[in-house]
């Protein structure tokens, strides 16, 4: 029971950052669920893919509470949503697979650098070129398979790459963070069947799990971060975003360094 009330604490966490920052919550919900899954006894060998595989999972309701309270704001940019989503499945499924190859050790470090490097992004905040503007189909297609690959990969619900991404086109801030969690929609589904087949029938997985998807963390932590998405998305649109970021920049480069240290 305790641990299941660990669960609903990370969700809460993770559900208020994904309505924020429209981030989809991975960047702490899976290197969380290593430090719990170890203290569980789970088997090192796949402790790591199944924190990312139910990170994804949990990201699925998190992702449609959120994408509901930004379209409540018309925030949600949706001519940018279906540009991208086309790639963004396709990248996704493959960044499942590449996942299914790397040992824990590579993929923990993989995330650890790559949380360093939103952090650093987070932190500096550059301001895009005035005359940028989102690019044609076929470049928002590869856009979209990038940010699906790299969130398969690493368990994500994409936040960290369409945010950027979008700011960069001179996207304002809030319609880039409502489009983004609308795109960790997608994301998450087809990132959870992705890890739910590479993980069928491993040795080693704790019961009650479907592949690299543990299903008591993942109604623990999406039963609490639906519920706190909406208070996100609405902080979204009252609280000094910048200052935020840089905030949660400090908190992603704690845990890029833990986790790169083992």
């Amino acid at each position: 029971m305790e641990i299941f009330a660990l669960y609903m604490l990370l969700g809460a966490i993770a559900g208020t950052f994904a309505g924020l920052l429209g981030i989809g919550g991975g960047l702490i919900i899976v290197p969380t669920l290593i430090f719990l899954f170890r203290s569980q006894g789970i088997s090192p060998d796949v402790v790591v893919h199944l924190a990312v595989g139910t990170t994804l999972a949990t990201i699925v309701p998190t992702s449609l509470s959120s994408m509901l309270a930004h379209n409540r704001r018309h925030a949600v940019q949706w001519t940018v949503f279906w540009l991208l989503t086309p790639g963004i499945i396709i990248g996704v499924l493959l960044g499942a697979a590449i996942a299914n190859e790397l040992p824990s050790r590579v993929l923990r470090s993989i995330f650890g650098v790559f949380a360093l490097a939103v952090a650093a992004q987070l932190a500096l905040n550059r301001t895009p070129a005035p005359h940028r503007q989102l690019p044609q189909r076929a470049a928002m297609f590869g856009a979209g398979s990038i940010i699906g690959a790299v969130s398969g990969v690493v368990g994500l619900g994409g936040g960290s790459l369409t945010v950027p991404f979008l700011v960069w086109c001179n996207v304002n801030v809030r319609n880039a963070v409502a489009t983004s969690a609308a795109c960790g929609f997608p994301i998450a589904v087809f990132g959870t069947l992705g890890f739910v087949a590479s993980g069928w029938g491993q040795t080693g997985l704790p019961h009650l799990a479907t592949g690299h998807v543990y299903w008591p963390a993942v109604v623990g932590v999406a039963s609490a971060s639906v519920l706190f998405a909406p208070l996100g998305a609405r902080l979204a649109h009252t609280l000094p975003v910048k200052l935020l970021k840089r905030l949660f920049a400090l908190f992603l480069a704690a845990i890029g360094v833990k986790l790169l240290l083992g």
